[in-house]
């Protein structure tokens, strides 16, 4: 199969075109040809020019690259080597959402050969490669998976924003139905993969691997707010603690904030869905959501009380909140806990205004129905700065008075202020 795909006798796919799709497609066509498939039409029209919708890559990262951007699942049959990459949520009550992953697996079935391969990256819990999506591609190819074709588990690891770990350069575990056909899979991944593939004995193994390392990070995130929600209360900077604390040799400085996008907040919802099926009522990890699902309010309590102590009525004063992404540094505003912030602001009335220098307006508009402020007032009464943009990092005290009224209050939830040493003044 390798060689057949650097000969380009054989074509690989890639379904999905977003954070990591798109640039595992790339990184692929540098080798092989390469279908890249998404349902979004609008999307595929953008990277045939080479733009990246999520605004992660450049347009140099297109160039040489043998592929070809489609929006028709028949060009799905054209490859022999398939990978599923399409993002997996949760819905309103907080279940996991397959729709889009089954959705995939079901185009991609429709293409199925005799002894093609279909890899999974996107996060499920485990069981759900071979329990979900194994009988779709039986069903929808009319094949034997293990006999007919071939499958595995190779979950993805990007991080956006994050300039220097990239597709290429990140460890990746993989896995398959068959130490054959791991192989294979492992052969392939390593015509573009230059850090190690670690080798796994079974698919579900994989998809645990997965969901814990974001299952494990939400836990200590969770552990650190709720010591800021008790640190708070005592009077003293949570941001100092986990400093000194750090001076011991086996202390990970973790801090606190808002914990949204779509891996961390999202992944310990599968294993809390699959732990349920089986009878298991996991403690520990829900307790963790429970307290990062917290923080919005937590901050929009604080913000209130604190403009009561300053003898304001919530309901008068004007907020601006800076920052919506979920995190520093990127475009991306799915599961951003910054908009459930905002909208606790609200339930008090206050006169909330929103602006970001990466976020679309567009899409936060679509999304959210929020509309970005890009001309700022100058009579706010509290500043919330609640995402690390670089931009904000470098913005002066200066800068900020021209914003305010006098007195006004810096809620930093990032503490990227913290050396303005402003006298209304708190972080997290």
């Amino acid at each position: 199969m390798v060689q057949e795909l650097l000969n380009k006798t054989k074509l690989l796919s890639v379904t999905g075109l977003g954070y990591v799709g798109l640039p595992l497609a790339l990184a692929f066509a540098k080798k092989i040809k390469v279908i890249a498939f998404d349902t979004n039409a609008e999307r595929v029209a953008l990277m045939q020019q080479k733009i990246d919708p999520s605004h992660e890559l450049k347009a140099e990262d297109f160039e040489g690259c043998d592929i070809v951007f489609t929006h028709n699942e028949k060009d799905l049959a054209k490859a022999h080597f398939h990978i599923i990459a399409v993002p997996t949520d949760i819905d309103e009550y907080k279940v996991p959402n397959l729709q889009p992953l089954l959705a995939a697996t079901q185009s991609v079935a429709k293409a199925l050969k005799n002894n093609d391969f279909v890899i999974f990256e996107s996060t499920v819990y485990p069981g759900c490669t071979e329990d979900d999506c194994l009988p779709l591609l039986e069903y929808y190819s009319k094949l034997k998976g293990g006999s007919d074709f071939s499958y595995g588990y190779s979950p993805e690891r990007i991080v956006p924003g994050d300039k220097v770990k990239n597709v290429t350069t990140i460890n990746k575990v993989i896995s398959a139905n068959t130490v054959e056909a791991l192989e294979v899979i492992e052969a392939v991944y390593s015509t573009v993969i230059t850090a190690e593939l670690y080798k796994v004995s079974s698919i579900k193994v994989a998809e645990a691997a997965k969901v814990i390392e974001n299952t494990q990070r939400d836990l200590n995130i969770s552990l650190v707010n709720e010591l800021a929600i008790i640190f708070d209360k005592l009077g003293i900077n949570t941001n100092e603690v986990i400093e000194a604390a750090g001076t011991k040799w086996n202390f990970i400085k973790y801090k606190p904030g808002l914990v949204g996008g779509h891996c961390i907040s999202v992944d310990p919802y599968y294993l809390i869905h699959k732990a349920k099926q089986l009878g298991v009522d996991p403690q520990v990890i829900a307790a963790g959501r429970r307290v990062n699902d917290y923080i919005p309010s937590f901050i929009a309590k604080k913000c209130v009380q604190t403009l009561i102590e300053q003898g304001k009525n919530p309901s008068a004063t004007k907020v601006l909140v800076m920052g919506i992404t979920f995190k520093e540094n990127v475009t991306d505003i799915r599961n951003s806990k910054v908009v459930e912030l905002i909208k606790e602001l609200q339930g008090y009335s206050i006169n909330v205004h929103v602006t970001d220098p990466l976020a679309s307006v567009t899409e936060v508009a679509k999304a959210y129905g929020i509309t970005l402020i890009t001309q700022l007032d100058n009579d706010y009464d509290a500043i919330i700065i609640t995402v690390a943009h670089n931009d904000y990092k470098l913005i002066t005290e200066a800068q900020l008075t021209r914003l305010c009224k006098p007195n006004y209050y810096l809620f930093d939830i990032k503490g990227i202020k913290s050396a303005l040493q402003l006298p209304n003044y708190w972080e997290m």
